[in-house]
């Protein structure tokens, strides 16, 4: 690896953190802004865990930057209610019951006097929905934001009715060959007498200007076709017999299913690619798309846990849509600095690195469990429901929702969270997810 690699890998690493730390500081702005709205105190406002190496106290918030830069937080006063009694110091020897003591104990322990009316337990549930809802919010308008600028400026890499190459012969794609026999019948492209440079604008007379309109019409056609095509500034009509032929199986988005064929109509010719800027109708459709894909990956997540395990510590290749982490996710943004490539592109790339990151915070902290937002958010909506029923029906009001009494639960989640994030860094070490 030559100096200059290297020095470019360790400069896409520096950019990828910064836009790690940024995500962070504006995730926690979010928190923190609403907060103080709704008359919250917030003691801390930090960026990162472990030792704080650089902070600064404006009004009542301590403002700082930590060493490990692997998430951030802010400190609100009374998180968590007093007890059923009132107090609200450690006073059980039970393990479980210790827990949610201690938490309620940290909770209060910045409590200061005047600060009775400015904790986040009084507040009403839906102003502790907004400031919890918050946070995950900022990251889902950045990464919208980033989306739809990269998406509309530079656009995406596609498809288009230009021809790149013609197939000499007709191979099954099941195959996964290039060379023809001399049993291969000549593809109908070839026959037909299409050339690389050709612009197909017409297919059995009904005009075309998209490749997914122009593949649909072509694998749902077998026999003679009549197609359309630009050449030298004129437009000429080429006639084609297509043949049936094994080729990749789309799903419903148009997008190809690696591993499965489907017998279908074969022209036999490969479109160029470029790089088209979307409308703004396209990029909120692909936009979300990524959204849908991103719910998926996250409900997918327990089921690639073997295999990330096998790519972690056996034999296992790294799949290209397996879990990546933080380390991970620099490594790629090292690389992308590294590809032979327009600097435009390596900055887009990198930015829908940051934008997908981003979408993965918001995805990620809305998960109805403790100890993340939605584990809170959760706990506010139980908590509005069961004391609008109790109005409803002329009942005592329950009072606030005990959150602290999934703390058990809540530190058996992290403990999940703890090992997956462990067993994700191993993985990315020793068997990176690499850029294809």
């Amino acid at each position: 690896m030559s100096m200059t690699t290297i020095l470019l890998t360790i400069l896409g690493i520096a950019v990828f953190a910064f836009g790690l730390l940024f995500s962070i500081a504006w995730h926690e702005l979010g928190h923190l802004s609403t907060a103080k709205l709704f008359g919250i105190r917030v003691p801390q406002y930090m960026v990162g865990f472990g030792p704080t190496i650089w902070s600064r106290k404006k009004g009542d918030t301590e403002y700082g930057i930590k060493a490990i830069p692997a998430g951030g937080y802010i400190r609100m006063i009374g998180m968590f209610p007093p007890g059923p009694d009132g107090r609200l110091e450690a006073r059980s020897t039970s393990p479980w019951r210790g827990m949610i003591e201690d938490a309620r104990s940290a909770a209060f322990e910045d409590l200061e006097p005047g600060d009775e009316k400015r904790l986040f337990y009084t507040r009403k549930p839906w102003k502790r929905v907004i400031v919890m809802f918050a946070g995950p919010f900022m990251n889902l308008v950045l990464a919208v934001a980033i989306f739809l600028g990269v998406a509309m400026t530079f656009g995406f890499q596609t498809q288009t009715t230009d021809v790149a190459g013609v197939q000499k012969c007709v191979i099954s794609q099941s195959e996964k060959r290039e060379s023809c026999k001399k049993s291969d019948p000549v593809s109908p492209a070839r026959a037909a007498g299409l050339k690389v440079g050709d612009k197909i604008v017409a297919f059995n007379g009904q005009k075309v200007d998209e490749w997914s309109v122009l593949s649909d019409k072509i694998r749902d056609t077998i026999g003679p076709a009549t197609i359309t095509v630009q050449r030298d500034g004129q437009e000429k009509t080429l006639h084609a017999v297509l043949k049936p032929n094994a080729v990749a199986k789309k799903d419903s988005d148009g997008e190809v299913i690696p591993g499965e064929f489907v017998s279908a109509g074969y022209l036999g010719f490969a479109a160029q690619t470029e790089i088209i800027p979307l409308s703004f109708g396209d990029s909120v459709v692909r936009m979300g798309d990524m959204i849908e894909n991103g719910v998926d990956s996250i409900i997918a997540l327990p089921s690639k846990i073997p295999a990330l395990w096998d790519a972690a510590f056996g034999d296992g290749e790294r799949a290209a849509d397996s879990p990546v982490g933080v380390v991970g996710a620099a490594r790629i943004g090292g690389e992308v600095m590294t590809l032979d490539v327009p600097a435009q592109n390596q900055v887009a790339m990198m930015l829908f690195l940051l934008a997908g990151f981003n979408l993965s915070l918001f995805l990620f902290n809305m998960l109805p469990l403790l100890p993340l937002d939605g584990g809170h958010i959760a706990g506010a909506l139980w908590e509005a429901l069961r004391r609008n029923a109790a109005r409803i029906f002329k009942r005592p009001d329950p009072g606030p929702f005990d959150v602290a009494k999934l703390m058990p639960l809540a530190y058996v989640v992290a403990g999940v969270f703890i090992c997956f994030t462990l067993l994700v860094l191993v993985a990315d070490v020793v068997n990176p997810v690499k850029i294809s």
